[in-house]
């Protein structure tokens, strides 16, 4: 019997994509507007975590990295997610402040890629999430050591019970965790087709400020 993780089992795993296409007739001329309609969408067809995005940095040893955020925010400055700004992404952000996000709607055989320039968002926007979140993951923030070795789960425990002792039911801020914002100059929306003739449309930004103009662009599969 074959192994299901054999390589002649795994080079014969196939999916045909038939469920929507993506011309540029039926776009947004604005890469904004068509990926608030396409997440308007995925939380509509009750996708899981139709939020979630993978995000990708690079470090000084020029390696790449990648884990999965959440989506916090989204508006004409750019894409928001909150993490621990000392974690491996936040060193490496700070280093090299250009990333990208992926979103991969499997559902709805759709993927979208975002790239461009990443800053922080402000300490008043950072404060006002912070204190919209559950209070175990207010603690949670000051607990975790995040990326850092740690001998065992207890030492999360551990510093979760003395982090909610001290701050009871109002744990501020951590100074070391906050909000990032990558603001874009290029898009790419991909929608799944048949014989692999799949549907890419890319906005790229020519120009800086508001002056840039978007520039829509099909690219072949």
């Amino acid at each position: 019997m074959t192994s299901p993780l054999s390589n002649d089992a795994l080079a014969a795993l196939r999916k045909s994509y038939e469920r929507a296409e993506l011309g540029e007739a039926h776009s947004a001329g604005d890469p904004l507007k068509q990926f608030e309609r396409w997440l308007t969408e995925a939380i509509g067809a009750q996708v899981p975590e139709p939020n979630a995005m993978t995000l990708c940095t690079v470090g000084s040893d020029l390696r790449p990295s990648s884990r999965i955020v959440l989506i916090k925010g989204c508006d004409a400055r750019g894409i928001v997610w909150y993490t621990n700004y000392e974690s491996r992404k936040g060193r490496e952000l700070s280093g090299n402040p250009y990333a990208s996000l992926q979103f991969h709607w499997v559902e709805l055989e759709r993927v979208v890629r975002i790239e461009g320039r990443v800053e922080k968002a402000g300490a008043d926007e950072s404060d006002a999430y912070f204190a919209s979140r559950p209070l175990d993951s207010r603690i949670g923030a000051w607990a975790s050591p995040q990326s850092e070795v740690i001998s065992g789960r207890d030492v999360l425990v551990k510093n979760a019970a003395v982090f909610a002792a001290k701050h009871l039911l109002s744990p501020p801020r951590p100074p070391h965790w906050g909000g990032y914002r990558l603001v874009p100059d290029r898009w790419e929306f991909w929608q799944g087709r048949k014989s692999r003739l799949h549907d890419r449309l890319r906005y790229r930004l020519e120009g800086a400020g508001e002056g840039g103009n978007w520039v829509r662009e099909r690219l072949a599969p």
